[in-house]
């Protein structure tokens, strides 16, 4: 029985989405330890506030950098594409 690559891609996808939510999870908690070592216990709506702070540095951070990485490719790619047919 073969499988259908179409299946096999979701899943692949379903995995790598699994993962990453069990990454995140991680990271929040490390993070929100983190922020509980520096701050006294009680301090509810600044902890929140600064745990808001660092995660939204994080993602921004990383959304650039996979941004750039993206356009890297794009243009690699698109050189590749265009050497490939001047030698056709």
């Amino acid at each position: 029985m073969e499988i259908k690559s179409t299946y096999l891609g979701t899943m692949v996808g379903l995995a790598i989405v699994a993962f990453g939510l069990i990454a995140g999870g991680a990271w929040n908690k490390f993070i929100a330890d983190l922020i509980a070592l520096f701050l006294k216990p009680g301090s509810g709506v600044v902890a929140e506030f600064a745990y808001a702070v660092i995660v939204t540095i994080l993602a921004v951070v990383t959304v650039r950098a996979l941004t750039r990485l993206a356009e890297k490719e794009a243009e690699f790619t698109a050189k590749l594409i265009v050497a490939k047919k001047r030698e056709e």
